[in-house]
C-alpha cells in the first residue's frame, strides 16, 4: 500500500483528495498516480455519509485516473456490474470507447440540466451498440466503454452514434460530439471485466481524436477486412506514441455524410 506521511498529507489542498466529509476529514488521496491507483483500491472500504457523496468522490476519482493514463476497468465493472446483461464475449474482440467531448463547458453551461442530458447522450450510445451487437462493459462519467465480436459491427455502431446525436436536437442549443476509437484484440476475460494492453491502447486511442471523430488502430482496420463499403474512406494519420504503450498507427473514418476534417490528434505525431 502506497504510504503518505502526516506531514506531506496536511501539505497537499482538499482537491488531491477524492472525498472530503462534512466535518473536513479527508479520504483517498489522489495527488499522483501511485495513490490514484491506491484510492481506485481502498474506494469500497471508505464510509460515505451519503450515496451523494460518494458518487461525486467516484467521479472524481476517475477524472484523477484519466488525468494520470490509468485505465480503471476492474474498478469501473466493479461498480457497475449490475448494468450488464449477459456475458461479455470472449476471444478476439473490437473495443468501442465514446467520449463526450466538452462535458465540463457543458456542465457548466447547463449545471442542473447537465446530468438529465448526459443520460440521454448514453442511451443514445447504448442503443447504438446494442442494434449491432454490441456489450455494454461500462459508463463512467461521460464515457462509453462497449465490447464487439465483429469488428464492422463495432464500426456501424459508431457511425450511428454520430449521426444520432447530430439529429438530435438538444436543451439549450446544446452541441453534442463525442470521440470514438476503435481497437482490435485479444483481451483477458475475468469476473471483474477486461484487461490486458489493448484496455489500456483503446482509452489512449479514443482521447487522441476529437467530437466527431473515429479513430481506428491499425489492428482494428485489419480486423474490419476487405473490402469496406464503398461509402466508407480510411483516412491514415501517422504513427503516434501511445503513453506507457508503444507506437500506434492511427487511422480516421472518412464518410460523405459527417464531418471528415479535424485538428491534429489531441497527442503529438510522433516522429
Amino acid at each position: 500500500m502506497t504510504s503518505l506521511p502526516s506531514r506531506q498529507r496536511a501539505q497537499l489542498p482538499d482537491r488531491a483528495f477524492a472525498y472530503v466529509d462534512s466535518r473536513g476529514r479527508r479520504r483517498l488521496p489522489i495527488h499522483d498516480a501511485a495513490h490514484v491507483r491506491n484510492a481506485l483500491a481502498r474506494f469500497n472500504q471508505v464510509m460515505f455519509e451519503d450515496e451523494e457523496s460518494r458518487e461525486r468522490a467516484r467521479d472524481k476519482l476517475l477524472r484523477a485516473s484519466r488525468k494520470h493514463g490509468i485505465v480503471p476497468l476492474g474498478f469501473i465493472s466493479g461498480q457497475l456490474r449490475t448494468r450488464r446483461k449477459g456475458p461479455l464475449p470472449h476471444g478476439p474482440v473490437t473495443f468501442l470507447l465514446a467520449d463526450v467531448e466538452g462535458s465540463t463547458a457543458l456542465l457548466r453551461t447547463l449545471e442542473d440540466a447537465y446530468q438529465p442530458l448526459l443520460d440521454e447522450i448514453l442511451r443514445t450510445l447504448r442503443n447504438a451498440a446494442r442494434r449491432m451487437g454490441g456489450h455494454e462493459i461500462g459508463v463512467h462519467g461521460d464515457e462509453f466503454f462497449a465490447a464487439f465480436r465483429h469488428a464492422p459491427d463495432a464500426l456501424l455502431s459508431a457511425l450511428a452514434m454520430h449521426r444520432a446525436l447530430r439529429d438530435s436536437e438538444w436543451p439549450s442549443g446544446a452541441v453534442v460530439r463525442v470521440r470514438i476509437g476503435l481497437h482490435a484484440g485479444r483481451p483477458t476475460l475475468t469476473e471483474d471485466g477486461y484487461t490486458g494492453l489493448a484496455v489500456h491502447a483503446i482509452a489512449r486511442i479514443a482521447t487522441a481524436g476529437h467530437g466527431g471523430q473515429i479513430l481506428l488502430s491499425e489492428a482494428a482496420l485489419r480486423a474490419l477486412g476487405d473490402p469496406l463499403p464503398p461509402d466508407i474512406a480510411i483516412r491514415d494519420l501517422g504513427s503516434i506514441h501511445l503513453r506507457g504503450l508503444s507506437r500506434e498507427q492511427l487511422f480516421q473514418v472518412v464518410v460523405p455524410d459527417l464531418p471528415s476534417d479535424f485538428p491534429p490528434l489531441r497527442i503529438a505525431l510522433a516522429s
